[in-house]
């Protein structure tokens, strides 16, 4: 007779292999909506318990892989976690790739099989934020910087990467005058330093912005307004 470790220890790379059949009774502990969630390359795995495993000692098994591979990968600081997300942000860094993530969950000794996603591809699908802005007085006229909005990655030399190396960017800039309340746009262009002049004197504005994606017809958020005083 075999010793009981031997059996335990294939029963655990049943379960760890996802090579166990799945009892059809535990399909309801399956996770539910496993998807990517995605804004400026931050990757994250989201799911949301199965419908029997909304329990507060369900665990949760995360893999993930490239499209076209064979073999899944574990993802160890999401092997065995009580959330409902995971970061794969540095699993999913090249962002021109398609990647498949995928989840299992463990209740009070059962489990469930996996849930997957569907094919997730950074470069079309993450979400940019609106631009960074800063705003000056020069003689007269409102200089406003525009920054991209940071991403988790950085070159060789361990510099931070810009979005401008993924995407064409174009910035739009709006005035919107207090006193009149009403907005117009200003600018619209790749350049990141923009003069607004012919502002008038002892008069409010705010400044807001936003990028425009023309390869992808997206445009992000606004930026928060940012409010000065001509004097």
């Amino acid at each position: 007779m075999a010793p009981k470790h031997c059996l335990l220890g294939f029963l655990v790379t049943l379960f760890l292999t996802g090579a166990a059949e799945t009892h059809p009774a535990h399909e309801s502990l399956k996770p539910q909506r496993v998807h990517f969630q995605s804004r400026n390359f931050h990757n994250v795995l989201h799911w949301q318990p199965g419908r029997a495993s909304a329990s507060s000692s369900s665990i949760y098994f995360v893999q993930y892989k490239i499209y076209g591979q064979r073999q899944w990968k574990n993802k160890e600081d999401c092997w065995g976690i009580p959330e409902l997300f995971c970061d794969l942000t540095n699993e999913t860094s090249d962002v021109q790739e398609a990647y498949y993530g995928r989840v299992k969950t463990a209740v009070a000794g059962t489990h469930s099989a996996w849930t997957m996603t569907r094919r997730f591809t950074p470069w079309w699908e993450t979400k940019i934020g609106p631009p960074g802005m800063n705003i000056t007085q020069v003689n007269g006229s409102l200089l406003v910087i525009l920054h991209p909005p940071k991403i988790p990655y950085r070159n060789q030399k361990g510099k931070n990467v810009s979005m401008e190396n993924y995407y064409e960017l174009v910035y739009r800039v709006f005035i919107i005058n207090n006193s009149l309340e009403k907005e117009r746009k200003v600018y619209e262009g790749t350049h990141r330093v923009v003069e607004i002049e012919a502002v008038t004197p002892h008069t409010g504005y705010c400044i807001v912005a936003e990028i425009y994606q023309p390869m992808l017809d997206r445009r992000s958020q606004r930026s928060e307004e940012r409010c000065v005083k001509c004097p």
